[in-house]
């Protein structure tokens, strides 16, 4: 049994699979045909292909690297800040495993590393939201050492 050259497979399977690739048929099954591989592989590479139209797309709404903080299904074109700086509105006492702490911006972050505390009252601490050089984030609480790992939900 003949086993099939790799390039031509590569090639073939390149251009069934993309989508933005339209060529000929008939050109590509002529060149199948021929049994030389660099016959082959040359005729492949003068397939015209055409290109496809593109949709157009809905204007992008813009939105700025602090309001897509944290949400990791956001794609951002400009470098996203290290940190971001707000507060925790009204009273805050602390966090336990899975609590979710809504800050004045309106964003709303889960803590996910299983930690707690247990805080005097505090009114409107202020919070910076770090991430740190593996891109894992972290809350950082005025009036104490205690960072709970968090993750954006909303």
């Amino acid at each position: 049994m003949k086993v099939p050259h790799l390039p031509s497979l590569l090639v073939l399977s390149l251009l069934s699979v993309c989508g933005a690739a339209l060529a000929d048929d008939a050109a590509i099954l002529k060149c199948r045909a021929l049994g030389d591989t660099q016959a082959r592989l040359a005729c492949y590479d003068t397939i015209p292909v055409a290109e496809q139209p593109v949709a157009s797309a809905a204007p992008a709404v813009a939105v700025s690297a602090e309001q897509s903080f944290g949400m990791e299904t956001v794609k951002r074109k400009e470098a996203e800040p290290q940190s971001i700086e707000s507060r925790i509105a009204g009273k805050f006492d602390g966090w336990e495993p899975g609590a979710q702490i809504q800050l004045a911006n309106g964003q709303v972050w889960r803590v996910i590393d299983g930690s707690s505390a247990v805080l005097p009252g505090m009114k409107d601490p202020k919070v910076r939201v770090v991430r740190n050089l593996l891109g894992t984030l972290f809350l950082e609480i005025e009036g104490t050492n205690n960072s709970p790992k968090v993750r954006r939900v909303r």
